[in-house]
């Protein structure tokens, strides 16, 4: 079989295999993936294997090829092995079948991201049993990377940091098309994620019977207006030179490319077509008004109640510079509220130089000659942060043809019928292949 053909078959496994993550600690069960990974490198030499099971089924598995220069740099390519649920409903295909239907295949994770975890086992199993390359090279199979990596990436940046090497680290993804106004090409790079900042904001009212309203200081009428006063925060445009690249990169008329750098005209972002939203994202910090809570019983006049923001701030954004953004907008109602903060995480940015970056380059360059990359930072979070808070580089890496724009891979993240075309398993396999052999020497 060819490496083509080893991938595809792992990939429909762990497809089939189904490790559905509900973001509850006892789903997931990532043993499945852990057990198809440790049977597709038995008999390997030169791997040295470890699992991880920080609760009972959520494992994660690393496979490492001890390098023969300790000099030389380390790879280690993260690829998660969890897939998020489905709403059968909606799908035409067996969410779990991977069919490969008119040159595509079906199924819960095959972009996100089992493709690029089947291509990365793959390529680290024929790099061994062709001998030690120059640098270690680690492939880790991380559970929980839906839920934010608590029983995966998280836990193990921060329980068993040395398991392997987090200085150099490629993930999730990379390698999709740019739609330039002028039909040229430029394929994307991800260098970096917004952050998190999640927050409950806490209102009281009066409490009482539902027949005596009045006089009463409402907490649902309450809670409406914050959430329009939220809903009217109008945050300021990034003024980074990664946005100012990727603008420019379209190659717009002037007013256009003017007016997106300054922000002065949000109807500018409609220039960007499908990627109208995920520019925005990108280039501004986002709040999201996700859920709203407050009363029960329908005769009670409820006493308190909340509202949770999904926030994503830019890099450079400070928890502190996120309850100021709320409490602005929320003018004289800002001393009524109470600003909890839930789950909050910096946004990590990787450097666009350096022999990781170079390579992923150079790489790009063999398939499609002469087309500019574009460094891009992901609205979403991936398992590459771990690695940036411990000093380390990471990056978003696969290849896809030139017809698989970036909308088109964002068009398939949590999708129904979600799918993946098989020329860019096959693109991505050989780029990895390209890739890592280069970069470790092997």
């Amino acid at each position: 079989m060819t490496l083509y053909d080893d991938t595809l078959e792992l990939l429909q496994t762990m497809v089939r295999n189904a490790c559905v993550n509900d973001l509850t600690a006892d789903s997931g069960e990532e043993f499945r993936n852990a057990d198809t990974l440790a049977e597709f490198f038995a008999g390997t030499e030169n791997v040295e294997v470890e699992r991880f099971e920080p609760h009972p089924g959520r494992v994660s598995i690393a496979f490492t090829i001890p390098g023969t220069d300790e000099t030389a740099e380390p790879l280690t390519l993260l690829g998660h092995t969890d897939v998020v649920p489905v709403d059968i409903n909606h799908w035409s295909k067996d969410p779990h079948g991977a069919e490969i239907i008119d040159g595509r295949i079906y199924g819960r994770g095959t972009m996100d991201m089992l493709f690029i975890t089947a291509s990365m086992a793959a390529v680290t199993r024929e790099i061994a049993r062709n001998g030690r390359p120059k640098g270690t090279l680690t492939f880790v199979g991380i559970a929980d990377e839906e839920a934010r990596g608590g029983l995966g990436g998280k836990w193990l940046s921060e329980n068993r940091p040395d398991a392997f090497s987090w200085r150099n680290t490629l993930s999730e993804t990379g390698g999709s098309h740019l739609p330039i106004t002028d039909g040229s090409d430029a394929l994307v790079i991800v260098v970096g994620e917004k952050g998190a900042a999640q927050r409950r904001l806490h209102v009281h009212g009066d409490a009482g019977h539902g027949s005596t309203p009045f006089g009463k200081d409402f907490t649902v009428v309450k809670l409406g207006e914050i959430a329009r006063r939220i809903a009217a925060i109008k945050p300021k445009v990034s003024g980074s030179e990664l946005w100012h690249t990727y603008v420019e990169a379209f190659r717009f008329d002037e007013v256009t490319e003017k007016a997106l750098l300054e922000g002065t005209d949000p109807t500018a972002y409609e220039k960007f077509g499908r990627l109208a939203a995920y520019s925005y994202s990108m280039s501004h910090l986002t709040i999201a008004q996700t859920v709203s809570k407050a009363g029960g019983a329908i005769n009670v006049l409820p006493s308190s109640g909340y509202l949770e923001l999904d926030v994503r701030p830019l890099p450079g954004t400070t928890d502190d510079d996120v309850d100021e953004i709320l409490k602005e907008g929320l003018g004289d109602l800002a001393d009524e509220v109470r600003i909890e903060r839930l789950i909050s995480e910096p946004a990590t940015v990787s450097t666009t130089d350096g022999p990781l970056y170079d390579a992923i380059v150079e790489t790009f360059n063999e398939f499609f000659p002469g087309v500019p990359v574009i460094p891009t930072i992901s609205a979403g979070g991936s398992d590459l942060r771990f690695g940036r808070r411990l000093g380390g580089v990471g990056y978003g890496f696969a290849l896809h043809a030139k017809e698989r724009s970036l909308a088109d891979v964002f068009a398939q993240l949590h999708s129904h019928d979600e799918h993946l075309h098989l020329e860019d398993l096959d693109l991505t396999v050989k780029a990895y292949r390209s890739l890592v052999g280069k970069f470790v020497g092997a």
